[in-house]
């Protein structure tokens, strides 16, 4: 059984469950998930379209050799650490996050450069920090969990390296 299926036998398996909790409480709560349900995933699907279309331009702007020499295999933790600068600075959700990591790899960056990529982007993207947490959580705690999470990126590239290629 590949990962793939695994991961799609979970996520819906998830759904299903979740449904399932929905059901038995009642046809108002069903019937009230099932709408919010439908319009989360009517929301979401021109941002991933729009992601995906707009990863293909940064595809075609940024040259595979900029991407090859800073974030390729052989840039090593050089590589790492522009990775997790770039991932801080990448302004956008998950979309485009993950699919600039994409571009990344299929232009021919490695896979430590682009996990530590997504990982830091994931962890203190600076305008998700600046718009959404400071406004909401004190800055001392936001500042203390983004430099407690500066180890993370580095971290999961080290073990994408011990891996090799997953």
């Amino acid at each position: 059984m590949s990962a793939a299926l695994l991961i799609d036998i979970l996520l819906w398996g998830s759904v299903l469950g979740v449904g399932l909790i929905a059901f038995r409480r009642g046809p108002p709560v069903f019937k009230a998930s099932l709408r919010e349900g439908s319009m989360d995933f009517i929301n979401i699907v021109p941002r991933i379209a729009l992601g995906v279309i707009g990863s293909g331009y940064i595809a075609a702007i940024i040259p595979q050799e900029v991407i090859t020499g800073w974030l390729g295999p052989d840039s090593g933790w050089l590589g790492v650490a522009t990775a997790v600068v770039a991932g801080a600075a990448t302004p956008g959700g998950p979309v485009i996050g993950f699919s600039i990591g994409t571009v990344a790899l299929k232009s021919g960056g490695g896979m430590p450069q682009v996990v530590a990529y997504v990982v830091a982007w994931a962890l203190f993207a600076f305008q998700r920090v600046i718009l959404w947490e400071i406004p909401f959580m004190p800055a001392r705690f936001v500042w203390f969990r983004c430099a407690v999470s500066v180890p993370f990126p580095f971290v999961a590239a080290a073990i994408a390296m011990v891996i090799g290629k997953p």
